[in-house]
């Protein structure tokens, strides 16, 4: 995480330095359920799914030079449920749980874009992120949380569309991740202390998002 915090204040530092222009992007939208699920034996796991809803946030863009290519720190935040169907030999003799565990994802990211500008209205793009999706799981049965922060990745396309010189609106769809074969995902703790089902499962959210851009030329 101290590699990747480091990363995004060199960017930042770079984008001020270099950049032709600066944009103000602002993100609300929606994002599909998604499955979870962990299997270590027929008396210890459990699937479910995390819940569609809305996920909100904003991100500081720089232009480089060229005008076609651009980089951006970004936040999201989502809340939302995950209902989950879980078995653990250590919890009740094994028998089939079910909860509704309160979820929130806080997603922190450094994404490069590519523009293809085809009029002064249309700015079609595609971009890759890299960056940290910090999730907090809590248990309400029994008030059990757990949180921690993790590698995470996004693909995105989409375009802009130019009202006037400096306010347009921003339409796109994406695909993030939190990635288990770096130690991502979610945890789920189903028991108490030394109790539980506790292991990750990658997670893969599909959304849309729109929202209005703001231009500030150098």
């Amino acid at each position: 995480m101290k590699k990747i915090t480091l990363v995004f204040v060199l960017a930042l530092f770079a984008g001020t330095a270099f950049s032709q222009e600066l944009r103000l992007n602002t993100y609300a939208g929606y994002v599909f359920d998604d499955e979870v699920s962990s299997y270590y034996s027929s008396n210890s796991y459990y699937e479910g799914k995390i819940l569609g809803g809305l996920r909100w946030g904003a991100g500081l863009e720089y232009q480089l030079p060229g005008g076609t290519k651009a980089f951006e720190l970004q936040y999201l935040r989502q809340d939302s449920q995950i209902p989950i169907q879980y078995v653990d030999s250590g919890i009740l003799g094994g028998q089939l749980q079910e909860t509704d565990f309160d979820y929130t994802a806080n997603w922190i990211m450094l994404n490069g874009t590519n523009y293809f500008p085809i009029s002064e209205v249309a700015e079609p793009f595609f971009g890759f992120g890299i960056g940290m999706a910090i999730l907090d799981v809590t248990n309400p049965d029994n008030g059990n949380n757990e949180g921690a922060t993790k590698f995470a990745w996004a693909l995105r396309g989409g375009s802009n569309f130019w009202f006037s010189e400096k306010v347009g609106l921003r339409i796109q769809a994406s695909l993030m991740s939190a990635v288990q074969g770096a130690g991502g995902g979610v945890y789920f703790g189903t028991g108490g202390t030394g109790a539980g089902v506790s292991t990750y499962s990658t997670m893969y959210q599909f959304g849309f998002d729109g929202g209005i851009v703001f231009r500030f030329p150098q």
